[in-house]
């Protein structure tokens, strides 16, 4: 992660969400195998984000309705619910991930 996030992330005045639909993904690809060093996360995801200052992003009807009928190219579903937050929400996704940019998400990475 580049120093801009960090800063970002430990600045007391901002906001710091982890949608649901993060820990879905982080438990479901440490149960494929896809991340096997987060087994500790995996198992105990609200603990992990409440004890690093995150709060928890619920996913809504009209986030998932949203994400549903997002445009375009991006099929991963975890993505387009993130997407679908952070417009609703006029959110910051801290994210690697520059397909976000095709749907007008601001990005910090």
């Amino acid at each position: 992660m580049p120093p801009s996030a960090r800063r970002a992330i430990g600045d007391g005045a901002n906001e710091k969400l982890i949608s649901a639909a993060s820990a879905w993904e982080i438990a479901t690809k440490h149960r494929l195998g896809k991340l096997p060093d987060a087994g500790e996360l995996a198992n105990d995801i609200a603990a992990g984000i409440s004890g690093e200052g995150f709060e928890e992003l619920p996913i809504t009807v009209e986030d998932a309705a949203r994400a549903g009928a997002l445009p375009g190219p991006h099929r991963d579903p975890f993505d387009r619910i993130l997407i679908a937050q952070a417009l609703s929400r006029n959110l910051v996704l801290v994210s690697i991930e520059t397909l976000f940019d095709r749907y007008g998400v601001r990005r910090l990475w």
